[in-house]
């Protein structure tokens, strides 16, 4: 009996976890855009005040946008083992 009302339980959630997957991963991209958008923002504008530091802050500016999208990727695996396990 009770088994019987925890498999139903269970299917009933996956819908709703499938949704909460995509959700996820989407918010992940989402967030991603925006961090590496303002980066280069920044970077454009620290460039502009100071044009000779332009290949230091180049530099900077790579490095953080690789951390952003690595913690994106991290979200979206994290989002498919969600969806997959």
């Amino acid at each position: 009996m009770l088994l019987t009302v925890l498999l139903q339980a269970t299917a009933a959630a996956v819908g709703i976890s499938k949704l909460g997957v995509a959700v996820g991963a989407g918010l992940a991209a989402i967030g991603a855009g925006i961090g590496i958008g303002r980066i280069g923002g920044s970077a454009m504008e620290a460039i502009g005040r100071q044009p000779d530091a332009s290949s230091d802050i180049r530099m900077n500016m790579i490095i953080a946008a690789a951390l952003v999208e690595g913690v994106a990727l991290l979200a979206i695996v994290v989002c498919l083992l969600v969806l997959f396990l």
